[in-house]
């Protein structure tokens, strides 16, 4: 855990969030400013700072993540190939990412364009 890391004090459940996924490796909690219907953050319990730093050593971790994504989205009602979703990792400033915390955007609920915005 990071001390001063806004995910890391989620996970240590000192900053309270609408959680909808939890298991052993990740938390899922609703986007505070969602961009679709279903807005969903899927975060490593351990810190890991982004995808530019992510190593073998973290597989088990980013595979926990796409594992809990999919089970936000089917519990959200919009896994399977009839609806779908979007799987967004922001990676430095310019992709807008506020947190230097690994997660991943699972976002849907409406049909969303291309390119993303």
């Amino acid at each position: 855990m990071v001390t001063d890391c806004l995910f890391c004090s989620i996970v240590g459940g000192e900053v309270p969030a609408d959680i909808v996924h939890s298991d052993a490796r990740t938390i899922g909690f609703r986007d505070i400013n969602p961009q679709a219907p279903v807005h969903v953050l899927v975060v490593p319990r351990r810190h890991i700072v982004n995808a530019s730093t992510v190593s073998e050593r973290d597989g088990a971790d980013v595979t926990a993540m796409l594992m809990a994504a999919k089970s936000v989205a089917d519990r959200e009602g919009i896994g399977g190939e009839d609806r779908g979703y979007r799987l967004v990792f922001n990676v430095g400033h310019d992709a807008a990412n506020s947190v230097a915390h690994l997660h991943l955007h699972v976002m849907g609920g409406r049909p969303l364009g291309w390119p993303p915005g």
